[in-house]
């Protein structure tokens, strides 16, 4: 089982990819996707939402988000979101570990 968080940031004009570059330039992305249990930390930008940047951030199991949570990190990226503006939608999902179901094996390509 992998827990993935998916979490949607957005600023005004380009404050969320800025965001996500500080983010990345201050190896904080590197720092995360070290810790025990990460499994992916990646940011995305949707090209109907140019104010919008999607993090996907997936964990091995409850227990490893709660270290992170705790972790002195996570003050750095609260200055960091409040330094940008940013709101935030979330949406957590829970790996199906049966895979896809026989009927959409068709449409998926390897």
């Amino acid at each position: 089982m992998a827990i993935t968080v998916n979490i949607y940031y957005t600023g005004e004009g380009t404050a969320a990819r800025e965001f996500a570059r500080e983010m990345t330039d201050a190896g904080i992305v590197s720092a995360i996707r070290s810790e025990p249990g990460n499994l992916r930390y990646q940011y995305f930008q949707p090209l109907d939402d140019p104010e919008t940047t999607l993090l996907i951030d997936s964990w091995t199991d409850q227990e490893a988000i709660d270290i992170h949570h705790a972790s002195p990190m996570m003050a750095t990226i609260a200055e960091l979101r409040d330094k940008y503006d940013l709101h935030m939608r979330v949406e957590r999902y829970v790996t199906d570990e049966s895979g896809p179901a026989p009927q959409d094996i068709a449409f998926i390509r390897s």
